[in-house]
């Protein structure tokens, strides 16, 4: 009898033994370092400004002298601090745009246009196959100027609400903003493509412009072979510094091929600050367009970019708990790592060993995908048309909230949360919204807890 009884014990703590060790096969230890080497266990509203590890003393400093930069507020010329500002500009500092290196918040109904910007051309494209700039405004509208000239006018913002339910009967509210250019200096032209972009968070940059081409282009599907309606392309844009074509990876239209890029478009556009990349002024061709040197030298633009190039990821959250492997579970189900692929691996690279070979989780492509007609802009960027939208990282988006105060999400910000950004997906994406709309309340919680963790 004594036997028995031990034996049912021994039987009993197996048991229990294995089902423990079942969910932890579940959980992959490599999961928490979601930028690999340059992962950063923090929580708090600093998460998304870490720096690399493994700089040296130079490369420090080139990072200290482009976060300085980073949050300096430029004036108009002539000034012996910071000057170079317009004439025409979105935002006098790239922190107004990007708090905390994290993402601003959407207007709110009625406002003027001062936390976002509107990429604006008209049909036909440029001698490169890009956007086609619009005579007087060219491809952004800047609707701030320095004392003394006129802006391109005003911008408003109003919201329209969409009611819907689950299909387990429980309700949602989707809103729709609608933008309206007002007081323009000169008649706007009707037909003109205009595309809200909200800032996105620049940590982990870096990581991400490792990731060689070939990578990127491996996950192409241009004509769904796998039939699984879901073909992802990857832009091919205008290397201004190089000369050529090159595979897009940056905004939300991976309209440039590199950050050094990105950085010198957003200065000269959004603040009106030229530079080498760019060194005509973003009022050129206009009446009062004012002419100007290079405003910015080549040392600054490097510091910034090399700022934002070496912003380290924060650590995923929780992911041994229950629900968040459940959530996990589901994400994968619904077909959403087709776009949002998890895991990706940056290039070797001898010279700067900090992205070198690393495995990291940002949960994107970077590759262009239909989105459908309730997100589409209606704005073709070179191979983008108007209803796709290059596949924003994931990673870090769970400490939104934390860092920036708000939980906005999508290109123009209309998403108050991130069940109302699913609700928002259509096109290839459309088969992952109605699992998702199918799911029964828990189940919806565990994937947004999910999200939460990443």
């Amino acid at each position: 009898m004594r036997l028995l009884i031990l034996f049912g014990i021994l039987t009993l703590l197996i048991t229990i033994g294995c089902k423990k060790a079942a969910v932890i096969e579940e959980v992959d230890e490599k999961d928490w370092y979601a930028g690999g080497s340059q992962t950063f266990f923090d929580q708090s509203g600093g998460a998304f400004a870490n720096t690399f590890v493994g700089l040296t003393p130079t490369q420090e400093q080139i990072h200290s002298v482009g976060d300085k930069f980073f949050e300096a507020s430029f004036v108009s010329s002539p000034s012996p601090i910071n000057p170079g500002l317009g004439p025409l500009f979105n935002a006098v500092s790239c922190v107004s745009c990007h708090p905390s290196d994290g993402r601003n918040s959407a207007p709110a109904e009625g406002d003027n246009l001062h936390n976002l910007l509107l990429r604006i051309s008209v049909s036909g494209e440029s001698v490169h196959g890009g956007p086609l700039a619009i005579p007087n405004f060219g491809l952004q509208f800047q609707p701030r100027a320095i004392f003394g000239l006129t802006s391109e006018g005003n911008v408003n913002v109003n919201y329209s609400y969409i009611q819907g339910n689950f299909d387990d009967g429980e309700a949602y509210e989707l809103r729709q903003p609608t933008f309206s250019i007002l007081n323009s200096y000169m008649s706007f032209p009707s037909d003109a493509m205009v595309s809200p972009r909200l800032s996105r968070p620049v940590f982990g940059l870096g990581l991400l412009e490792a990731i060689p081409d070939w990578a990127l282009l491996a996950n192409q599907d241009l004509f769904d072979s796998n039939g699984d309606g879901i073909s992802g392309k990857a832009n091919s844009v205008w290397n201004v510094k190089d000369q050529k074509m090159s595979i897009g990876r940056f905004g939300w239209k991976a309209g440039s091929p590199t950050l050094l890029q990105q950085v010198g478009f957003a200065f000269s556009e959004d603040i009106g600050i030229t530079n080498f990349l760019f060194p005509l002024e973003n009022s050129y061709g206009q009446s009062q367009s004012v002419n100007s040197e290079k405003e910015l030298s080549d040392s600054l633009i490097y510091s910034v970019t090399f700022y934002l190039k070496t912003l380290g990821v924060p650590a995923k959250r929780n992911i041994s708990d229950s629900e968040v492997i459940r959530g996990k579970q589901i994400f994968t189900e619904a077909s959403c790592v087709k776009c949002h692929t998890p895991k990706q691996k940056t290039a070797v690279n001898v010279a700067f060993k900090s992205i070198s070979n690393q495995t990291i989780y940002p949960y994107t492509d970077l590759l262009l995908h239909d989105m459908g007609g309730g997100l589409a802009d209606n704005r073709t960027e070179y191979l983008a048309d108007g209803s796709e939208w290059r596949t924003p990282p994931l990673w870090g988006i769970g400490l939104t909230e934390v860092v920036n105060g708000h939980s906005n999400f999508l290109h123009d910000g209309r998403a108050r949360n991130l069940t109302e950004a699913i609700l928002w997906h259509g096109g290839e994406a459309a088969n992952a919204k109605i699992y998702f709309r199918k799911l029964n309340a828990s189940d919806r919680a565990a994937l947004i807890k999910f999200l939460k963790s990443l």
